[in-house]
């Protein structure tokens, strides 16, 4: 069998950790991982939405992942980061922060092998949900990032 056939269907994702879980987004939209900093409160908006951050002269939205998905809140410490990520949302690109607890880890995965996720909890974060796959003894949330910033 060809090996570049072999690996065709593998997609890299970056792990992260919120609440005791990990969770995956593919790591082509990840830009970059910050330190949490401080953000600029934009009135009115959702209490997810923490506000906004000036990177290198462009304004993005910061949203924590937590509270978008009902999760308790938990102060931010120094392990906390913002992951910078690029999708498409709507047919336009879209550049934005989200807040998680911990950057965990790199899994190449086999998209097939993704669980469709149980239809159990609140029907809106299951649809955030791309799927759920094993990774060694533990299950990882892997997020369909464009339905996760659509707000």
């Amino acid at each position: 069998m060809n090996p570049e056939h072999e690996n065709a269907d593998l997609v890299q994702y970056l792990t992260f950790m919120m609440d005791d879980e990990e969770y995956g987004i593919e790591i082509l939209a990840v830009q970059e991982i910050r330190g949490w900093e401080t953000t600029t409160v934009i009135p009115n908006s959702e209490d997810y939405v923490k506000g906004v951050i000036n990177l290198r002269g462009t304004v993005v939205p910061v949203i924590d992942l937590r509270l978008r998905f009902k999760l308790p809140h938990v102060e931010y410490n120094e392990l906390t980061v913002v992951i910078i990520v690029k999708v498409e949302v709507d047919g336009h690109d879209k550049i934005m922060g989200i807040v998680v607890d911990a950057v965990s880890d790199v899994y190449n995965i086999e998209k097939q092998q993704a669980k469709k996720a149980p239809e159990i909890g609140d029907a809106e974060n299951r649809a955030y949900i791309e799927g759920l796959i094993n990774v060694g003894d533990k299950m990882v949330v892997l997020l369909d990032l464009e339905k996760v910033l659509a707000i």
